[in-house]
C-alpha cells in the first residue's frame, strides 16, 4: 500500500463525513471472559462518540510502514474455509454481520490474551496486573475511482468496490482516584476510580488495497511497538508467522555490516552507504503513490561495492545476510537507515547530525588516539551560548 491509499482511507475515518455504517465490540479480560457486547449504528452515535472512536480506528492506519504497519499474507494452504483466512473473508463479505465469523474472531483474541497473561511474571498486585481489553470492528467500503494515466483522478468513472474492515484492541486501564468537583454536592472529593479506553496496542485492515482494488491474500498488521510485533497475535488471528521486529531488523544488519566488513567499515562507508539509502526513501515519499522502499541483499551489496567495499567483504556480507534473513528477502529501507539522522556514538558521546551535512564528519587517528573531527563551518553554540576558538598556533 502507498502513502495516498492510506491517506484515502484514514480520510473516510474523518468524523464528520460519518462514511462508515457500523462498529461492533466486545469487552474482555483476560481470562477469555466476553463481559458486554455491542453493536452500533454510527448514524444514530454522538458526534463526541463518533470523534473518539474514530481516533482509535485511525491509530491502526498511522505510523512507519516496514516498522509498525506490517503486511501480513496468507498461503495457499490457508484459503480453506475453517482457517483464519475464512473468518476473514466471512466478516468482509458480510459486512461484519456474520456472528459466527465475529465470535470466532473474538475467541482467538480472547485466547492471544490469555497466553499475554501466561507468560507474563506472576505479581501479588493482581488488580494492577489485570488486563482489560476492548477489541473493535468498523466495516466500510466505498467506490474505487479510475485513474489516468497522467495519475489524475477520473471522477465520473469507478472500477469497483474495496469493501474493507478495520479491527483494533485497545487496552482499558483504570485511571488513579484524583481530587475532583462533585457538581452536585459543590465541593471537591476523591472520585471513584475510572475505566478509560487507551490507544490499540495491535489492529489489522483487511484486506489490503493494493493496486486500485483488494488483495483478499493479504492483510496489513499495526503493531504499537517496533519493537514487539506481538507473535502471539498473529500467529492467532492470521495463522501464520510474523516477521522480524523492525528494531531486531536494525541491530542484525547493523552487526551484519560491522562483523563482515571489519576493517572496510569505515565512517566514509557509512556515510555512503546512509546517503545511497536515504536518498531512496526520499524519493518514494515525494511519491504517494510509490511503494515503500524494499532492498535485498543484492541491492545493499550493490551500494557497498560503489562506496568502496572489496569482493572479498561483499561476499561475507551476502553469506551472512542470506543466513540471516534468507537469500531472497526484501527488507523496507527504513529499517537500514533513519532518513532524517545521521548518528555517531562513543560509549560517552553521541552526535546526531542532519544527513545532508553527515559529510561534515570525519575520523582521523593523531599520535595513536582515533578522533572523530567535526568541520565547523559557521557559529558554534554550547549549552546556546556562542563561543570563540582559539587563533591557530604559528
Amino acid at each position: 500500500m502507498n502513502a495516498k491509499d492510506f491517506s484515502e482511507l484514514k480520510r473516510r475515518l474523518n468524523p464528520e463525513k460519518r462514511s462508515p455504517s457500523m462498529i461492533y465490540g466486545c469487552y474482555v479480560n483476560e481470562d477469555g471472559e466476553i463481559l458486554a457486547s455491542f453493536e452500533k449504528p454510527i448514524a444514530v452515535m454522538s458526534q463526541d462518540e463518533v470523534e473518539r472512536y474514530m481516533a482509535l480506528f485511525k491509530k491502526v492506519l498511522s505510523g512507519v510502514q516496514g516498522q509498525t504497519l506490517l503486511p501480513v499474507g496468507f498461503e495457499a494452504a490457508q484459503t480453506v474455509q475453517d482457517t483464519c483466512f475464512g473468518i476473514l473473508s466471512r466478516l468482509r463479505e458480510t459486512r461484519l454481520g456474520d456472528e459466527e465469523a465475529r465470535q470466532a474472531l473474538y475467541a482467538e483474541i480472547m485466547t492471544w490474551l490469555q497466553e499475554e497473561k501466561a507468560s507474563r511474571p506472576q505479581s501479588m498486585d493482581v488488580h494492577k496486573h489485570t488486563l482489560y481489553s476492548l477489541v473493535l470492528l468498523l466495516d466500510d467500503g466505498f467506490d474505487l475511482k479510475h485513474r489516468r494515466r497522467d495519475g489524475e483522478i477520473d471522477h465520473d468513472r469507478s472500477e469497483n468496490m474495496f469493501s474493507y474492515f478495520l479491527c483494533c484492541v485497545c487496552p482499558v486501564k483504570p485511571r488513579k482516584p484524583d481530587l475532583s468537583y462533585d457538581a452536585q454536592n459543590a465541593d471537591f472529593r476523591v472520585m471513584a476510580e475510572e475505566w478509560t479506553v487507551t490507544a490499540p496496542e495491535v489492529g489489522f485492515l483487511y484486506p489490503a488495497l493494493e493496486n486500485g482494488g483488494a488483495d483478499i491474500y493479504r492483510a496489513m498488521y499495526y503493531t504499537k511497538d517496533m519493537k514487539d510485533t506481538r507473535e502471539g497475535f498473529v500467529q492467532r488471528v492470521f495463522g501464520t508467522e510474523p516477521s522480524m521486529p523492525a528494531a531486531e531488523q536494525k541491530d542484525t544488519v547493523r552487526a551484519l555490516l560491522a562483523e563482515t566488513l571489519q576493517e572496510e567499515c569505515s565512517m566514509e562507508v557509512m556515510q555512503s552507504l546512509h546517503g545511497k539509502v536515504a536518498e531512496l526513501i526520499r524519493e518514494q515519499q515525494e511519491d504517494k503513490f510509490a511503494e515503500p522502499v524494499s532492498l535485498t541483499r543484492e541491492d545493499v551489496a550493490a551500494m557497498l561495492k560503489e562506496s568502496g567495499v572489496s569482493d572479498q567483504k561483499l561476499t561475507a556480507f551476502r553469506a551472512e545476510m542470506g543466513e540471516a534473513f534468507g537469500p531472497w528477502a526484501e527488507l523496507p529501507a527504513v529499517n537500514l537507515v533513519s532518513p532524517r539522522e545521521f548518528k555517531v556514538s562513543t560509549p560517552s558521546v553521541s552526535i546526531k547530525v542532519d544527513p545532508e551535512h553527515a559529510d561534515l564528519i570525519s575520523t582521523r587517528t593523531i599520535d595513536g588516539a582515533r578522533y572523530i573531527m567535526i568541520l565547523a563551518d559557521g557559529a558554534v553554540e554550547v549549552n546556546g551560548v556562542n563561543i570563540a576558538f582559539e587563533a591557530e598556533e604559528e
